[in-house]
């Protein structure tokens, strides 16, 4: 029997839920660590720094990349960079924990490069309809800016056969326990 990956990539279209099954097993999977992405972009309302994001001018970004601080990033939605700190994630690594990346299709295609050991886990809607759905109905993006995100959608899943393995995110509870199935975490007792 061979051990179960410690680094495991998850990536999928947005608006596919990467957020809520990523937050749903932080509540029941304490051992799995997860690293904060740094990004460009403004909070949404309710994301703190440093628990959500760490939010960084454009200079500080392209100073971490410049620095090599950054394990992955890129442009997303031709607008906003984001990216993974270095340190924090070898860290976890080292102490032997399990590592869920939660990153976009550019970022999981740095990773298999540079670390071909990682798990790269594509989360899947139910279908087109439901995704489109889920953009429209969290109201966090003007119109024109969901058209933009659902473009990005489309070549995001034409990308799931790079993937090791495919969850559908038909229910948060049920795609969460595959996805800690498939690291080897246990549920809090």
């Amino acid at each position: 029997m061979t051990a179960k990956p410690t680094l495991t990539v998850l990536a999928g279209p947005t608006a596919v839920g990467k957020g809520t099954v990523c937050q749903y097993i932080r509540e029941h999977y304490p051992q799995v660590w997860f690293s904060v992405s740094a990004t460009t972009r403004e909070p949404r309302p309710g994301e703190e720094e440093g628990v959500h994001y760490y939010f960084v001018s454009m200079d500080e970004f392209d100073r971490m990349i410049d620095e090599g601080q950054m394990l992955e990033y890129a442009v997303v939605h031709g607008k906003n960079k984001y990216g993974t700190p270095r340190t924090k994630v070898q860290q976890a690594l080292d102490a032997g924990r399990p590592v869920i990346l939660e990153i976009d299709l550019q970022g999981a295609r740095q990773i298999r490069k540079s670390m071909p050991q990682a798990q790269l886990v594509f989360l899947a809607p139910p279908s087109w309809e439901e995704l489109v759905s889920r953009l429209t109905g969290r109201g966090t993006e003007s119109e024109q800016e969901q058209q933009r995100r659902l473009e990005t959608a489309k070549v995001e899943l034409a990308a799931e056969s790079e993937f090791d393995v495919t969850v559908v995110n038909d229910t948060v509870e049920r795609a969460a326990h595959e996805i800690a199935q498939l690291i080897g975490a246990e549920p809090a007792q």
